[in-house]
């Protein structure tokens, strides 16, 4: 180590000019590095979503879920299986061992889906293989909503999606909240009859059409031309022109005996912006993307489309993931500069200004260095490494202060610059190693922390690791080649150079002042090391045991205020989408009233394959609350949610702050399971009671 700091120090143009190759390639992948919310984790759950159109949920269980889940369940590294069967669909959903290779998962379960697929029923659509990914998660949402006619408000998302997805820093764009599009045919009896035409003829003629016929080419000897066979429905007058029946030169066509209109199937799901109704598009970002540079990408997009659009549309953006990065950013920007200057405060008063620069300059240096490295590495800044950035400021300038104190004292003395600051670093060398060392100790087993957890997480010993080892950098390295450059002897206040000097030959308790009293108590316990030793033992008993039986316990993530919330509509029984739809308007309307919330998204309709909600939800409420200081706590509003909406009968309403950190699911899940579901009818809906007020409290 000591040939290293001597090269170094006499080497000091070719040092001093790296550092600022490393500073500056540091400011450069601070800009361009990915920065996201939430870091990207590989949740261990893969899921079979199928769909069969018209199944009863006692069919879906016997067609779709068993013949699934009897392939299935071979695959190795599955932890636990869980299936729903329900109208019309059903999904298998798979919980892996955490830091499982999602790469070969997928397969398998996709090798064994193509299996199954041959058991299933022939109407039944291809089953779909999905992989739970927080880095998939809705970063932005766009809401279209105003007095428009819902068609003209369908076919502006469909062009915006198109445009969206064109983004480079896109990975997709779904929209919500649309309906498909239909040609309805309504058959006039009457007219059949007169024209001597069944029914039956009548579905042949429309299955026998719109359908693409390769016809091949045509070679005549003197050239040879392509064959086209018309037969695919390129508009409403195609359907109109089918013909039925032939007699003579009089042709009976399909518009003769019904009557044809564009309309949209029936509803299954309801979506509404502050009451109106609205289309939502979820934007996710490709992984590894800068969330920041992508969401302005796509506000300038939706800004330039917006020109061209009719009036009375509006245009809402929400769940914006950039402005907490933006936040967060702003926090390690200020926490830097804060830590700058209290640090060289303290060492102005101590050891004079230009080792206050030296000893201010390793703090940036230590993050650009650990940015860099993260950089390399290929990960992003996300809550976990900004928080590790964070808690790392504290640390950065214990090795940087000890060098120049040292070489300080030296100069002091009347050593030589270069010669102080050269011994400087070598006298402390293993110290400062051996402190960092024990630090970094400290941490290195949380990159082993198992689970779900572990892989949310290790991006914070990861991030202290490279921070405090470019610390050991700057301290060992660059703050004594710049010391040996710009360093100057002496110290800016006298007494600290006495105090330095009865260090070094005199009496260290002569000292005056708090350093010579704490001298002074640190003597009195050397001479008791027994007294100490037993003190501290029953010290360290005695705090555990009292946070023990007077604590208020541990959580993973602190309570904070939250700035959105979800409000799920519970409703049991087999009413219809309107009916649904009428009860979750009448809880919006309650929470309309409100003035806590900047936006209202209310969606009516269940839960989505792969989403940990309740089967009775029939409606779910995304609520954007305001500033927090222009509302009332969180806790305040979502009582006042639940008993502005008591009187609403036949509904129960759960008000849920968002999951902070990796997904956990609910605090307490009860699962019932029977070999004889037919009896589950006669206890389900009190077990279900007694579940859904234990979820909510």
């Amino acid at each position: 180590m000591n040939a290293i700091i001597d090269a170094a120090i006499h080497r000091s143009r070719t040092v001093i000019s790296a550092l600022i190759l490393i500073l500056v390639a540091g400011f450069t992948a601070y800009v361009d590095i990915a920065k996201e919310a939430d870091p990207d984790v590989n949740i261990p759950i893969i899921y079979v979503s199928m769909t069969h159109e018209g199944i009863s949920p006692e069919d879906a269980e016997r067609l779709l879920v068993r013949p699934m889940e009897v392939e299935l369940r071979g695959i190795e590294g599955v932890k636990e299986m869980r299936s729903t069967a329900g109208e019309g669909h059903a999904s298998v959903l798979m919980e892996f061992e955490a830091g499982f290779d999602a790469d070969t998962a997928l397969d398998d379960v996709r090798e064994k889906v193509d299996i199954a697929k041959k058991e299933l029923p022939e109407e039944t659509d291809d089953p779909s293989v999905h992989e739970v990914n927080v880095g998939l998660f809705p970063v932005l949402v766009v809401t279209l909503s105003g007095d428009i006619p819902m068609r003209s408000m369908i076919r502006i998302a469909k062009d915006l999606q198109d445009d969206i997805e064109g983004l480079p820093g896109v990975l997709a764009a779904d929209i919500g909240g649309d309906r498909e599009e239909v040609l309805e045919v309504i058959i006039d009896p009457v007219k059949l009859e007169s024209y001597k035409i069944s029914n039956a003829e009548l579905i042949n003629a429309v299955q026998l059409n719109n359908k693409l016929v390769a016809a091949g080419s045509m070679d005549t000897g003197k050239g040879r031309f392509s064959i086209k066979v018309p037969g695919l429905f390129e508009s409403a007058k195609d359907v109109f022109s089918i013909p039925l029946k032939v007699n003579g030169d009089a042709v009976v066509t399909l518009g003769d005996v019904t009557s044809i209109r564009r309309t949209f199937k029936d509803a299954d799901s309801f979506a509404r912006l502050d009451g109106k109704p609205a289309v939502v598009l979820e934007i996710k970002k490709r992984l590894g993307e800068n969330i920041i540079d992508t969401i302005e990408d796509v506000k300038n997009l939706v800004a330039e489309e917006q020109k061209i659009w009719p009036e009375g549309l509006e245009v809402t953006f929400s769940q914006d993931k950039s402005k907490d990065i933006r936040t967060m950013l702003k926090d390690l920007q200020n926490n830097i500069i804060s830590a700058i200057i209290l640090v060289m405060i303290v060492v102005i008063s101590a050891l004079g200004m230009r080792t206050a620069g030296l000893v201010g300059l390793s703090i940036p240096g230590s993050f650009l260095i650990g940015i860099l490295y993260l950089y390399l590495f290929g990960f992003t800044i996300n809550i976990v490494v900004l928080f590790g950035l964070i808690l790392a400021v504290g640390m950065l300038v214990d090795g940087a202060i000890v060098v120049t104190e040292f070489a300080d004292r030296k100069m002091a003395e009347g050593y030589d610059k270069v010669e102080a600051y050269g011994l400087a670093a070598k006298r402390m060398a293993w110290p400062i190693i051996a402190s960092t060392a024990t630090t970094l100790a400290v941490f290195m087993p949380l990159l082993f922390w198992p689970g779900v957890v572990g892989e949310f997480m290790k991006f914070l010993p990861i991030t202290l690791i490279t921070t405090l080892t470019g610390s050991l950098l700057m301290a060992l390295i660059f703050v004594p080649t710049l010391g040996s450059v710009f360093g100057k002897a002496g110290s800016a206040n006298s007494k600290t150079l006495a105090a330095l000097a009865a260090a070094e030959t005199g009496d260290v308790r002569d000292i005056g002042g708090f350093t010579g009293r704490y001298v002074r108590v640190l003597s009195f316990c050397l001479r008791h090391p027994a007294k100490i030793v037993l003190v501290a033992v029953a010290a360290l008993i005695g705090v555990q045991m009292y946070y023990a039986t007077h604590g208020n316990g541990v959580e993973f993530f602190p309570d904070v205020e939250p700035e959105m919330a979800l409000v799920h509509v519970h409703a049991r029984g087999n009413m219809s989408t309107l009916e649904k739809d009428e009860l979750v308007q009448a809880v919006e309307r309650e929470v309309l009233k409100l003035d806590d919330f900047s936006s209202v998204y209310s969606k009516t309709g269940g839960a989505a394959d792969g989403q940990d909600i309740a089967e009775d939800v029939i409606g779910v409420m995304q609520l954007e609350f305001k500033d927090w200081f222009e509302r009332r706590p969180a806790d305040v509003v979502f009582e006042d949610i639940r008993a502005r909406t008591a009187h609403i009968a036949g509904i129960t309403v759960e008000t849920r702050e968002p999951d902070a950190g990796p997904p956990t699911g609910k605090d307490v899940q009860i699962e019932l399971s029977s070999r004889f579901p037919e009896n589950w009818n006669l206890r389900l809906p009190k077990s279900a009671n007694i579940l859904r007020k234990m979820s909510m409290d």
